[in-house]
């Protein structure tokens, strides 16, 4: 089992930024990709960026790259989500997530974090 911890999440305002943690336990961080998703509400969960295990490759949802960045401290089992330039339309509940190498799936999830954006 991976136990995730979202922290970081707040109020801000439009064109701020915040800096998204994801804490994890329970198995070898730098064995899991990780992931970032978020949920607003009405609308299905949506991916916003992944890395790689040791975190020498990103992914990005086009609505968030230029301003999002992924990254990860295997020396501290966190993942982070830098969110610049932040939008009203990026208000959501903001969830990381594992995958074990080995997969092709995130199959660990964090409990979320809301963010909001006021414009």
């Amino acid at each position: 089992q991976v136990q995730l911890v979202e922290s970081g999440g707040g109020l801000v305002q439009a064109g701020g930024s915040l800096r998204l943690s994801c804490a994890a336990s329970g198995r070898t961080f730098s064995n899991y990709r990780m992931g970032w998703f978020r949920q607003a509400p009405g609308w299905e969960r949506e991916f916003v960026a992944r890395i790689s295990a040791s975190g020498g490759t990103t992914y990005y949802a086009d609505s968030v790259k230029g301003r999002f960045t992924i990254s990860r401290d295997n020396a501290k089992n966190t993942a982070y989500l830098q969110m610049n330039s932040l939008k009203p339309e990026d208000t959501a509940v903001y969830y990381c997530a594992a995958g074990h190498t080995s997969l092709g799936i995130f199959d660990y999830w964090g409990q979320g974090t809301q963010v909001t954006v006021s414009s």
